[in-house]
């Protein structure tokens, strides 16, 4: 599985791996000592011992700010190319640069718009330095980029092969002794799974009667999952995809009920227009079928027969990440934020441990446990409060008949409660030795004001306008911030923790002081993915909006880019920019450190002309360069040239 070359032997490849296997294998104990320095690092007072930082050894040369239609890495690194939008996942037909291919090609192809992805080793075969499998959450569709003619027509065929297009690839990857990484083929691993793929409901809303449907009256088959942006990973080799925007496919009439006002479900979505030819999207015809969407979903990437399952017990709402930690008695820990302005942040207790002795014991693992959302106190301490029927207002008389219908309306639960209501809460990271846990909050044009959503659920979506508080402190957050939390005796189940602000961010050579940030190094705006690697760097990806990209007061912060931070100095470098209107997201390594994962989602996207036949021809050709090719998500692998580990 590992590069046969041991670490210890390039002094400028970071720590020795045997040193990595103890960090992991000892994780607890590490915790109970590394807790106590941090605790004084999280007040400014020591150091955090740790592997590597860049105060202690600087491991590359931040990248310029770009504005160009490329792809720049430091000095000493390569990005390779690897899996781009309609690319066949196994041994299917390659893409169709008209975007000619049908729904059933499209179903045999890498989807559009690559989000969220995660690494599974496999073991290596001779002639190979290292073999995995690679899991790719692809969020939406631009559906003038996807028909020939974009939406001057609309039709079942267009439909069902947007649906192709939407939810999760799996990919065999390989990395040759002698060559890049390439995408084996065929494979028996090789997998689409899409927006009408069966899926099992689990968990306690699986068979509540507002999960059923005319197709499904026992409420325990759902068809497909959407919107699949963040995701994470289970200790026993499972994927995570986590659907978001699902308010971006269903569509009622308005005034839509409260419920669905809450969740965003409007007359007309984002004008995707699946209800004209696939009635199940149409909430007016088929109330119960939103409320089987926005769930975290669970795959074996290692069974391609397997069945994905919707973990209710989850809760559902606009899941972005899913990143998992052990507690210390051996509970699986499972954190979530609700990317939209004002919503909640989650953490989800199994009730069972996880014994990797008893792996039969994993199969509904996370079926059982207790959900929790969070709130931020004053002065740096915050609760988690637990969203359980029955408790802390969560009765019938307040809408809560059972445990499956505080699942159901979490954003509602989340009201009831008093949870705080934050920046949009986007991805999670655990650091790998302290345990801390950073969330990016990217950005929330929404507060200021005195408005919070209604404790009995019935503010729409876009109605709160709460204050300013500690852990949001700025009233038109327009760059985004992040924030971290260290949970009570370094333990992932506690019910209290401490938190602070990591960083403010902004770009320093603006006027207006709130717009400034606090960054030390490079300035960036609108954090997105976060991902930590196995010495404890901090890797922070960017999500400015194209409509703001290089204007007005991100004109100094150029493309999205791919960031660098150590937790202890604080200090940021700029490590990857992307090209013209692309999102950088979905970082992951090889388990060798070696290799750095990225995609580089919808380049050259323009909003406003996202239907438009014709934008291919203007904004962005990457990766494919020619004048007027349709831009393409895709992922890259990202080597130091001399064979040693990124970031060091």
């Amino acid at each position: 599985m590992f590069d046969p070359d041991d670490l210890s032997t390039n002094p400028s490849a970071g720590p020795a791996f045997p040193d990595l296997l103890a960090v992991d294998a000892g994780r607890r104990r590490l915790l109970g000592t590394a807790l106590g320095a941090a605790a004084l690092a999280f007040l400014g007072r020591v150091p955090v011992a740790r592997a590597a930082s860049f105060d202690a050894a600087p491991g590359f040369e931040s990248v310029p700010v770009a504005a160009d239609d490329a792809v720049h890495v430091p000095p000493g690194y390569s990005a390779q190319l690897l899996f781009a939008w309609g690319d066949p996942v196994s041994d299917g037909p390659a893409f169709s640069p008209d975007a000619s291919q049908s729904a059933e090609v499209q179903a045999l192809q890498a989807g559009m718009h690559h989000d969220g992805m995660h690494y599974f080793p496999l073991p290596a075969r001779k002639g190979d330095r290292a073999r995995g499998l690679l899991a790719i959450n692809h969020e939406y569709t631009d559906d003038g980029l996807l028909h020939p003619d974009g939406m001057k027509t609309w039709t079942a065929a267009k439909v069902r092969k947007a649906q192709a297009a939407h939810g999760v690839s799996v990919i065999e990857v390989r990395q040759r002794a002698d060559h890049g990484w390439e995408v084996v083929r065929p494979s028996r691993y090789g997998r689409r799974i899409t927006a009408y793929t069966p899926m099992r409901i689990a968990g306690p809303a699986a068979g509540h009667a507002r999960m059923r449907t005319a197709a499904d009256p026992e409420g325990r088959l759902a068809l497909g999952t959407l919107n699949n942006c963040a995701n994470g990973h289970t200790p026993w080799g499972t994927y995570l995809t986590c659907e978001e925007n699902i308010q971006a496919y269903f569509v009622h009439a308005s005034p839509a009920p409260a419920d669905l006002a809450r969740y965003g479900i409007t007359e007309r979505g984002f004008g995707y227009r699946w209800h004209e030819f696939d009635e199940r999207f149409d909430v007016r015809r088929h109330p119960n079928e939103v409320n089987r969407f926005g769930w975290v979903v669970e795959i074996d990437p290692f069974d391609p027969a397997s069945v994905p399952v919707k973990r209710t017990a989850l809760g559902r709402f606009s899941h972005e990440s899913a990143t998992h930690a052990v507690a210390s008695d051996g509970r699986i820990v499972v954190y979530m934020g609700d990317d939209q302005r004002n919503e909640y942040l989650y953490k989800f207790v199994s009730r069972d441990p996880y014994d990797p002795q008893q792996p039969e014991r994993t199969r509904d693992l996370l079926d059982h446990g207790t959900l929790y959302v969070a709130r931020f106190e004053a002065g740096g301490s915050g609760q988690w409060i637990a969203l359980v029927h029955g408790e802390n207002g969560l009765t019938a008389d307040h809408g809560f008949g059972s445990q499956a219908e505080v699942l159901i309306r979490t954003r509602q639960a989340g009201d009831r409660v008093g949870a705080t209501m934050m920046d949009r809460p986007e991805w999670i990271a655990v650091h790998p030795v302290t345990g801390e846990v950073y969330c990016t909050l990217t950005n929330n044009n929404r507060r200021g004001g005195a408005t919070a959503n209604a404790a009995d659920g019935t503010t729409p979506l876009a109605g709160a306008q709460p204050p300013v508080d500690g852990a949001n402190p700025r009233a038109n957050n327009a760059f985004g911030h992040i924030v971290r939390w260290r949970e009570a005796g370094g333990d992932a189940a506690a019910t209290s923790f401490e938190w602070d602000v990591f960083v403010q961010c902004g770009d320093p050579a603006l006027a207006d002081a709130a717009k400034r940030g606090d960054i030390r190094g490079d300035a960036f705006g609108n954090p997105d993915g976060l991902a930590f690697d196995a010495y404890g760097r901090l890797w922070i990806a960017t999500d400015i909006s194209p409509t703001s990209l290089n204007k007005g007061d991100f004109a100094g912060l150029g493309n999205n880019a791919l960031l660098c931070a150590d937790p202890v100095s604080g200090e940021v470098r700029r490590f990857l920019t992307g090209p013209r209107g692309s999102e950088i997201t979905g970082p992951c390594f090889s388990p060798d450190g070696r290799t750095l994962f990225v995609n580089i989602q919808h380049p050259g996207e323009n909003p406003g002309e996202r239907n438009d036949p014709d934008r291919p021809k203007a904004i962005s050709a990457w990766p494919d360069g020619a004048a007027g090719s349709r831009p393409r998500s895709a992922t890259l692998a990202i080597r130091r040239t001399d064979g040693g580990v990124v970031g060091t």
